[in-house]
């Protein structure tokens, strides 16, 4: 069941970079927001936590799909190896 759903967090990589790339834009823009806020009216550091909030969700979605397609790739390769491991000093 888990290596069911590594497989299926992993089948799209390219979906997950731009899922992490969204996220790490937007926490951009909520620190921009919290550091206005800071300066200004407190509202903006509100809003800006908010974004924090989806930021990180969007980016850890994303980091997760990738760190998944990684691991089915070492799932796969540890497969398709031969039971014994070949003896390199022959």
């Amino acid at each position: 069941m888990l290596k069911r759903l590594i497989y299926r967090l992993g089948s799209e990589p390219k979906l997950s970079l731009k899922r992490f790339l969204r996220g790490l834009a937007l926490f951009v823009l909520a620190v921009v927001f919290i550091a206005i806020g800071y300066y200004s009216h407190y509202s903006l550091q509100i809003i800006g936590l908010v974004i924090l909030a989806i930021a990180l969700f969007c980016a850890a979605w994303g980091y997760l799909g990738i760190f998944a397609n990684r691991f089915s790739q070492v799932l796969d390769r540890k497969n398709s190896r031969p039971e014994e491991d070949p003896d390199l000093w022959k």
